[in-house]
């Protein structure tokens, strides 16, 4: 996208809330029209105390400012109150202008970046599993927390300094044309070296702008890496390590910020010797034409404040090229994520309660584009209610079979049906409706126990919770924290046992209560008395329902109505534990191997 087509999506945000941002930019004229006319009221005031009136070739305000004195002059007398009355009406419109622009904008502001983040959150969480495997969590961790807020700078804050800066220097302009359009339009003449200046230094903030980002996005990476695997970082000493990554990053981002100050205060330092330049010559010709009697002393000091006054507007107006480009190269990165396709959900089939008969056909699936296949021509069939258990090596595509089912990622080749009907032409939410799953890899969330157990419910029933805890064998240890099943778990039950985690995560799935199974090492952080107890309530749970097991350990699938063995993406053996070890096979061999271990 241009520049242009992002900061209007950026201000695309703020339309449905016109009103206040109206508000707010009428407030923002207001006040620099307000700290304009103080300027030229000063200058009034100068040639009145003299007694002489304002001599210049055309001063509309001086000519209303007296036309207002000779109005109220029969009142009393002369009217010395009348320039602190108008000073004290314009400081109070400043005060209320002021609070109106910069609260409006604050509201604006908090808000869109409310509305961005949420609207960034849903996209991410209705991302394929895929988009995940391919990004950074740290570096999606910056994407809605720093770079957002960068976002702002090229919004509502450079909004702001556009319109109340430009209104001042618009004022301050129109006064020094009125006194002297000659001396005006020599001040002018710094104008195309500034823009000039703009031009060159817009490419370069907006370059090192991306850089910055995509550094801030590798720190942040590394800090989650570096949080999350403390212990491993511990145990295998490598603390000075991560220093050294987090350090590098971190210093990439100094070189960098130091890079954007350096060309801002070079832009803004060039305009300010232009100004510089131009003043030099015009206090002369200023000062010329005041000994000349061409100029009042009140004018030439309008004049002359409001030159030195148009400093500060020009000098922010030429600092927005920082904030303008490194708000829209987080804009760039923002509105990236937006603009991913989400998990494809075009299914219209809804069931209540799935049967739960799962059929394999000819199925292929490669994780990558012209990658190698990771399952190769699958058949497979599975009754309603049967237990299944797929083993075999690691990579023999076990686990990435289990993911086909509720669609985490999309089949490549050939088809799986759920009942019949091809799992595409489900509704993605219902379909994983009929799905419960315990993964080798335990997802806890800091929330309380009841709320853990209950995932995903818009109620909780607390005796399922209790009757799941049991099934488990969780009770014994949910009834030994402080707050029971109101206990907060901390982040990923880092308070918890490896077993104690792994018992929540199976009541969870017993909670669910879905007819569909998918059991993933779900046993494996168990210790031996734990994994009996465990393995008996698993047993019971998978009575009337389709049970897919991944499993390593072969003792805890004995029992399974059926055994598939899986090698290099396909299926090479299949029967139940008595026939596969009847023919002496690849089960039978891996079923020697791991007893042999254990004797």
């Amino acid at each position: 996208m241009t520049s242009r087509q992002l900061y209007f999506r950026i201000l695309s945000y703020i339309a449905p809330y016109k009103l206040i941002a109206a508000v707010s930019i009428a407030a923002m004229v207001v006040a620099g029209v307000v700290d304009g006319a103080m300027v030229g009221l000063l200058g009034y005031i100068i040639d009145s105390f003299q007694g002489g009136g304002v001599v210049t070739r055309s001063n509309a305000l001086a000519q209303y400012l007296d036309q207002l004195k000779h109005f109220l002059q029969p009142v009393g007398g002369p009217v010395l109150w009348l320039m602190p009355l108008l000073l004290f009406c314009l400081g109070l419109v400043r005060l209320v202008s002021s609070f109106a622009y910069e609260y409006g904008s604050a509201w604006l502001s908090s808000q869109v970046m409310h509305n961005l983040r949420r609207e960034v959150f849903a996209r991410l969480m209705n991302m394929p599993v895929s988009y995940f495997d391919q990004s950074s969590t740290g570096t999606l961790l910056s994407r809605v927390t720093y770079d957002i807020n960068q976002i702002m700078d090229a919004g509502l804050n450079v909004l702001t300094v556009l319109v109340k800066d430009t209104a001042l220097a618009i004022w301050l302009l129109a006064t020094m044309i009125l006194i002297d359009w000659q001396l005006t339009l020599f001040c002018l003449i710094m104008l195309p070296g500034a823009a000039v200046s703009i031009r060159i230094v817009s490419k370069r903030q907006r370059r090192l702008s991306q850089q910055t980002q995509d550094t801030m996005g590798e720190m942040s990476q590394i800090l989650d890496e570096s949080l999350s695997g403390q212990r491993i970082i511990k145990i295998f000493g490598g603390t000075a390590y991560e220093q050294q990554r987090f350090g590098r990053a971190n210093l990439r981002v100094r070189h960098l910020s130091i890079k954007r100050a350096a060309t801002s205060s070079l832009n803004s330092g060039f305009t300010v010797f232009l100004i510089a330049v131009a003043m030099a010559a015009i206090i002369y010709f200023a000062g010329v034409r005041a000994a000349a009697g061409m100029m009042s002393a009140g004018a030439f000091v309008t004049f002359m404040s409001s030159m030195m006054l148009l400093q500060q507007p020009i000098k922010n107006l030429s600092k927005l090229s920082d904030s303008l480009h490194r708000g829209l190269a987080a804009a760039e990165s923002v509105f990236a994520i937006l603009d991913q396709a989400p998990e494809r959900d075009t299914g219209q089939y809804k069931t209540g309660r799935a049967r739960g008969e799962i059929s394999v056909r000819a199925l292929e699936f490669a994780y990558h584009a012209g990658g190698n296949n990771a399952l190769n021509g699958v058949d497979l069939q599975i009754k309603p209610g049967e237990s299944v258990a797929l083993v075999g090596q690691s990579g023999s595509g076990k686990t990435t079979l289990a993911s086909l089912l509720p669609r985490f990622y999309e089949v490549t080749q050939g088809e799986i049906c759920l009942d019949g009907v091809l799992l595409s032409e489900y509704q993605l939410a219902n379909l994983r409706e009929q799905i419960a799953l315990v993964s080798q890899d335990m997802v806890l969330f800091n929330d309380t126990v009841a709320a853990n157990i209950a995932y995903g419910a818009a109620q909780i029933d607390l005796a399922r919770v209790r009757a799941a805890a049991d099934a488990a064998h969780a009770t014994e240890f949910i009834e030994q924290m402080p707050g029971r099943f109101d206990e907060m778990l901390g982040e990923n039950g880092v308070r918890l046992s490896g077993g104690q985690r792994q018992r929540l995560a199976i009541a969870r799935a017993i909670y669910k209560d879905a007819p569909i199974l998918i059991l993933d090492e779900a046993t494996s952080a168990l210790d031996t008395e734990s994994e009996r107890k465990v393995q008996q309530a698993l047993e019971n749970l998978m009575q009337g329902r389709t049970t897919l097991v991944i499993a390593h350990r072969l003792s805890t699938i004995e029992k399974v109505d059926r055994i598939v063995v899986m090698r290099k993406g396909k299926i090479v053996e299949m029967g139940s534990h008595a026939e596969l070890m009847q023919r002496a096979g690849l089960y039978a061999q891996m079923h020697a191997v791991q007893f042999a271990e254990v004797a």
